[in-house]
């Protein structure tokens, strides 16, 4: 298991867009806005959707 998918398995599910944005190499895309939208619509969902960002 990778040291770093780790880490952004924790920030994941502190702060899923975060996640999502280092993830991506610092970058504003769709599935950072998709993360967002999705984190101030409920929690668990934006949580969900940056794990699978984090572990594809």
């Amino acid at each position: 298991m990778d040291s770093n998918k780790i880490l952004f398995s924790i920030i994941a599910l502190i702060i899923p867009p975060l996640a999502v944005f280092l993830k991506k190499g610092n970058k504003i895309d769709g599935e950072f806005w998709l993360n967002l939208v999705l984190t101030i619509l409920g929690g668990i969902p934006g949580m969900l959707h940056a794990l699978y960002v984090v572990w594809r």
